[in-house]
C-alpha cells in the first residue's frame, strides 16, 4: 500500500484529498496544526486503519516513520482574512514548512506536489494567467505575505528538483469551493452565503466588475490527481476558466438562496486582483484534465452544506490559535 502525506491535511483542499487518496487505496498521513483546519473535516476517517492523524506545526521538523511515498504540501493559510492575522506563519509555513517537507522526501526518496495559487500571478497584467507569466506582485503590500511565500515555495521546490533530482510537482491553484469551505474564512463564496443566511446585505468590495473563476472541490481534487502521478515538474494551472464579475456572482448567490438583501459597496482592499482567470491549456494537454461541474450545480451543493451547519457557525467569528508571535 502507497503511504502519502498530506500537510494541511484538516483543512478544506486538504480534507478532500485525505478522502480522495484513501478511496484510491492510500495509507494516508494527515498533519495539521488546526491554526486554519478543522478536526472535522476528517474525523470520519479516523476508525480506518490506513489512516493517521498527526497534530503538528510543519514549520517545525517532521519525522514520519516508516516508508513514503508521495507528499502533498497543503499546510498554509488561504484567506485573506487568514493571512493578514497571521502573516508570519503563513510566511513560515511556505519557506520553514516546504524546507521541511523536501528535506523529508528527500530522506524517503518521495515525490512531492505542493499547492502554490494564482496569487502567484498577482494583480495580474496578461490576462488569462498563463505559467510562462511571471506575475504583478507587491512584495511589501498586505497581501505579499502569502504571494511571497507560495512564490518562494514554488523556488525552492525547483532547486531541490535540479540540484538534488528530487521528483517535484507544482500545482497552480485558482478559486476553489464547495463543502468544508470556512464559513467565516473572508472568501467571497463564504461571505456572501454566510451573508445571504443571516439576512444580511451583501458586500462588495470595489465596484463590482473585477472577476473570479470559481472550480469546484471535486474537478480541483482531480486535476491534483492526475497531476501528482503524471511526470511533469513544472507548475500548471488547475481551476475554472469560466469566467465572472463578483457583480453577477453576487446576483447568483441571491437567485440561489432566494433572499432578498441588496448588494453594498465597500472600498477595494489595496492590492486586491482586478481579473482572475485561469488558462489551463497545459492542464488538458498533459493531464487530459478540465473541468466537469457547471458552476449550478456546484453552488447548489455548497449551499445546501452551509444550511445544514449549526446555527452558531453562522455568526461565529474567524478563530485562529494563539501563536507567539515571533
Amino acid at each position: 500500500m502507497k503511504r502519502i502525506l498530506i500537510t494541511g491535511g484538516a483543512g478544506f483542499l486538504g480534507s478532500h484529498l485525505c478522502d480522495r487518496f484513501i478511496k484510491e487505496g492510500y495509507h494516508v498521513i494527515a498533519m495539521d496544526n488546526l491554526i486554519t483546519g478543522d478536526i472535522r473535516n476528517i474525523e470520519h476517517l479516523f476508525h480506518l486503519p490506513n489512516f493517521e492523524f498527526y497534530h503538528h506545526d510543519v514549520s517545525k521538523f517532521i519525522h514520519v516513520p516508516g516508508e513514503l511515498h508521495y507528499i502533498l504540501h497543503f499546510a498554509s493559510p488561504a484567506s485573506p482574512i487568514d493571512y493578514l492575522k497571521i502573516p508570519i506563519q503563513t510566511l513560515k509555513v511556505g519557506s520553514l514548512g516546504i524546507h521541511n517537507c523536501l528535506g523529508l522526501a528527500r530522506v524517503k526518496s518521495a515525490r512531492v506536489l505542493i499547492a502554490s495559487t494564482s496569487e502567484v500571478y498577482g494583480d495580474p497584467t496578461v490576462h488569462p494567467q498563463n505559467e510562462d507569466y511571471w506575475g504583478n506582485v507587491n512584495p511589501v503590500g498586505p497581501r505579499g505575505v502569502y504571494d511571497e511565500a507560495k512564490r518562494f515555495q514554488e523556488a525552492m521546490t525547483m532547486a531541490y528538483h535540479t540540484y538534488h533530482g528530487l521528483e517535484t510537482r507544482i500545482v497552480r491553484i485558482f478559486n476553489t469551493y464547495g463543502p468544508r469551505m470556512r464559513l467565516n474564512d473572508g472568501r467571497v463564496l463564504p461571505a456572501f452565503i454566510g451573508q445571504a443566511l443571516r439576512g444580511e446585505d451583501l458586500t462588495i468590495f470595489g465596484d463590482g466588475s473585477q472577476t473570479r473563476s470559481f472550480c469546484y472541490v471535486d474537478d480541483l481534487v482531480e486535476g491534483i490527481y492526475r497531476l501528482l502521478l503524471s511526470d511533469y515538474p513544472y507548475p500548471v494551472n488547475i481551476g475554472n476558466p469560466s469566467e465572472i464579475t463578483i457583480k453577477e456572482f453576487a446576483e447568483e448567490i441571491i437567485r440561489l438562496t432566494g433572499t432578498t438583501q441588496k448588494v453594498i459597496y465597500k472600498p477595494l482592499p489595496q492590492d486586491d486582483p482586478k481579473q482572475r482567470r485561469p488558462d489551463i491549456t497545459r492542464a488538458k494537454e498533459l493531464l487530459g484534465w478540465e473541468p466537469r461541474v457547471p458552476r449550478a450545480e456546484g453552488l447548489r451543493v455548497t449551499y445546501e452544506y452551509f444550511k445544514s451547519l449549526p446555527e452558531e457557525e453562522l455568526y461565529r467569528a474567524a478563530y485562529h490559535r494563539e501563536f507567539v508571535k515571533h
